[in-house]
């Protein structure tokens, strides 16, 4: 199975969670611990082995604040 490396710009994301209901792997969730330079709670990946590089989280992000990259 493919697997994929997914960044994020966490200074700029919104937390709006769309990431994290779009991801197949359930690996994406909204870091409650942190809070980014505009006052969010932005999305991070958990488990990044279990990532199958599918890109549906970016392709949800309204601000185009994630990266995917197939290994």
């Amino acid at each position: 199975m493919a697997k994929g490396t997914v960044t994020f710009n966490q200074d700029l994301c919104k937390g709006c969670a769309l990431c994290v209901a779009a991801c197949p792997k359930q690996i994406v969730v909204i870091d409650n611990n942190k809070i980014n330079k505009k006052g969010y709670n932005p999305a991070t990946v958990v488990e990044m082995d279990k990532c199958i590089g599918c890109s549906n989280c970016a392709t949800m992000c309204p601000d185009a604040v994630i990266t995917v990259e197939r290994d």
